[in-house]
């Protein structure tokens, strides 16, 4: 048996890896090995031939909650954007506390955080706010070799704050826990982190006379102020808070519907004209390749749980030793994402929570703990998506690798921070609530 699941792990891998030789997608890589493995458990009927199209429509749908979340969510803060809040924001923040350098810089930070924690995507945040952001950062004197390290640290952390966190939710969907509780474990440290970041990264001002060019380059829409900006968000969080408030009195609408609900109050409150066909398709095919990696995933998880890969790893999991275990998480961990985007949080990690958890540990703040490694994971090659997209709205040039290099530290203190909250998550549990 166990020869029989190698057999199958083997072929998975290695249509893998030549899908990527052939430099295809991610995507495409991931269905071709998905098909492969299929075909492969078909030789021993693990799953039967006749069965594999269901289970690879099944699969397809596992994550169907949180592509929901995701469209919504991006559609959301889409709007945001067209209605010209996102500049009104960055442009506010630079030329009211300019003089106050440690408080515009928070305020940018907050920035893009801000669409990342909704979407659970750092790529939307560097798509949404990236261009201005690194205007705003190169006007307050922060050196042009730390904004696309700076960006790439903000956005990572963005995709692991709460309410919406990919990685956790995979997670939670695959051990069959609630993903409820996660506001303080993951808001926390990733305020505390960002702050970090901003001050390493940011802290040291050089001479700089680019703030005129970032008023000039950043476009200000008429009539948008803070009461048209802030509305919608106020209405989402609390739609978001108000079933905990009142558990037994208000419904619980679901992420999808409120953000619904908030899209429709930034429509009306508008200060222009929008047009929401254009919006909504914009988004579909911004999001696509980040749509279809998760329905993929969700296939993938179907074929290894049928023709047992998925036990496999599961079992290599509990034979490491615990020691071990730590020592390497830091390098599996963003491997596994650079390698698989979302599908190493379904292949490794659903059986690492698993596995922690039958030893005592919680099992929310060890997720908490892990998604703040894999966004790390976004740096590095084959995808790179985070990376690369942190210097193309930078419009820096460079070796990427130079670029990476200057985010060492961040990158130090975040890998300990998720590694200490893993060992010590017993003791922390008292930050979940709910």
């Amino acid at each position: 048996m166990i020869a029989q699941t190698l057999f199958i792990s083997t072929i998975i891998i290695l249509a893998y890896a030549v899908a990527k030789w052939k430099r295809l997608s991610v995507e495409l890589s991931l269905l071709i090995a998905t098909l492969a493995g299929a075909l492969a458990g078909a030789f021993f009927s693990t799953p039967p031939l006749i069965e594999i199209p269901r289970h690879l429509v099944e699969g397809s749908f596992t994550y169907l909650d949180v592509i929901l979340v995701f469209f919504t969510a991006t559609l959301f803060i889409t709007i945001i954007q067209e209605s010209g809040g996102i500049n009104f924001a960055v442009r506010s923040a630079v030329v009211h506390f300019a003089r106050t350098r440690f408080l515009a810089l928070f305020l940018l930070m907050i920035i893009v955080l801000i669409p990342g924690a909704l979407t659970g995507a750092g790529s939307v945040s560097l798509l949404v706010v990236g261009a201005p952001v690194a205007l705003a950062l190169k006007g307050l004197g922060v050196a042009e070799n730390k904004i696309p390290a700076i960006l790439f640290i903000l956005a990572g952390l963005a995709a692991a704050a709460p309410p919406v966190n990919i990685w956790a939710m995979i997670l939670c969907a695959g051990t069959a826990i609630p993903y409820v509780g996660f506001e303080l474990p993951l808001g926390l440290p990733v305020i505390i982190l960002s702050t970090l970041t901003i001050l390493i990264l940011g802290g040291r001002q050089k001479e700089s006379n680019y703030l005129e060019e970032f008023l000039s380059k950043v476009d200000y829409t008429p009539g948008m102020n803070w009461f048209r900006l802030l509305t919608p968000f106020i209405i989402f969080f609390a739609l978001v808070v108000a079933y905990r408030l009142f558990p037994f009195s208000f419904p619980i609408l679901g992420l999808p519907l409120e953000f619904i609900i908030a899209s429709v109050a930034a429509i009306i409150l508008s200060p222009k004209k929008l047009n929401l066909i254009r919006i909504a398709s914009s988004t579909i095919n911004r999001l696509l390749p980040l749509l279809a990696i998760m329905v993929i995933v969700g296939m993938l998880q179907q074929i290894m749980a049928a023709s047992g890969v998925k036990g496999l790893i599961s079992y290599a999991v509990l034979i490491i030793p615990l020691g071990l275990l730590f020592v390497l998480l830091p390098f599996i961990i963003p491997i596994s994402e650079g390698v698989l985007t979302y599908g190493g949080a379904a292949i490794i990690g659903i059986p690492l929570v698993w596995y922690l958890n039958s030893l005592g540990y919680h099992a929310t703040i060890v997720i908490s703990g892990l998604s703040l490694l894999w966004p790390l994971g976004d740096g590095l090659p084959p995808t790179a998506l985070i990376g690369r997209l942190s210097l193309m709205v930078s419009n820096c040039e460079g070796h990427y690798w130079k670029f990476l290099k200057e985010a060492w530290l961040p990158w130090i203190i975040i890998t300990a921070t998720g590694i200490l909250m893993i060992l010590f998550s017993a003791k922390l549990s008292f930050l979940v609530i709910g």
